[in-house]
């Protein structure tokens, strides 16, 4: 009875979460479609956002967030996930228990934090340095990328910590009585067992930063600008949804679902490409 209980409401919950998705994907795909028959895909290489008050029209193009989104976390995954990969491996394999738990303990903590304070913090204090050493204004995709990358790095280096301690120890102990330095068995051993968790953490983190919104919107600028420069202001999708569609009517309002529903197929892509793809090496290994 147990068992057909725990099978049933298992399948409950993947099913409910497929229609989740598809419910999403179609929410977005209706609203959104003022906005394709206008623009069609000419919408995606368009740069211009500008509204027309007087019939409520306007031209709208999403190349401009669009970039803004990936640049940004481009910029965040370049160098968040050597980061959280070096915590991962200092944490299991080189720091002592005593070192060790008070800085898991502190990782974590950082995931807890509220992306708003992230923001104040790098517009604050983050962006005058940025500043200083490097040019610009302070804010823009250099500063949002970032701090966009300390955001993703503990929920990267927490879950590739965790698939690293399921290394069975005698696999590692059998690589070190056969004379494997300590850099050989964490590149030999611990990386290859741990790679399906070393990927879904990258791809967790990849999910995050592409629809992170407040803090972004603190520190890229948000302006309508392609960037010449790595340190130029822009904005990106979340942010441009966040600052505009409270006031968006009309042909406006359905363009940024376009925008919306861009940024969600981008989303399945980008992880579904990632999990089939290296899932799938990993499979045949």
């Amino acid at each position: 009875m147990g068992g057909k209980l725990f099978r049933n409401f298992s399948f409950f919950s993947a099913t409910l979460s497929f229609f989740l998705l598809v419910g999403i994907f179609a929410v977005l795909f209706h609203y959104a479609q003022d906005a394709i028959h206008t623009f069609g895909i000419d919408f995606l290489w368009t740069d211009t956002w500008e509204a027309d008050e007087d019939d409520e029209g306007g031209v709208f193009g999403g190349l401009i967030p669009i970039v803004g989104t990936l640049l940004s976390t481009i910029i965040a995954m370049v160098i968040a996930t050597p980061m959280a990969m070096g915590i991962a491996i200092f944490l299991t394999e080189i720091a002592s228990e005593k070192v060790a738990k008070p800085v898991s303990i502190a990782i974590e903590l950082l995931a807890a934090i509220p992306s708003i304070i992230y923001g104040m913090w790098g517009l604050f204090y983050f962006a005058p340095i940025v500043q200083k050493t490097v040019g610009g204004d302070g804010v823009g995709l250099l500063t949002a990328g970032m701090v966009l990358a300390i955001m993703i790095i503990p929920f990267m280096a927490s879950i590739t910590r965790d698939s690293m301690n399921t290394t069975p120890a005698v696999l590692k102990e059998s690589a070190y009585a056969m004379g494997a330095t300590k850099f050989e068995v964490i590149k030999d051993v611990i990386m290859p067992y741990a790679k399906g968790g070393i990927i879904g953490s990258i791809i967790l983190a990849l999910g995050r930063a592409l629809g992170e919104t407040m803090a972004v919107a603190f520190l890229i600028g948000s302006v309508m600008e392609l960037p010449k420069k790595i340190t130029d202001p822009t904005t990106s999708i979340p942010v441009l949804l966040a600052n505009n569609f409270a006031e968006a009517q009309d042909l406006e309002l359905s363009s940024m679902y376009y925008l919306a529903l861009i940024l969600f197929v981008v989303s399945f892509i980008i992880i579904s490409t990632a999990k089939f793809y290296f899932f799938g090496r990993k499979a045949k290994v």
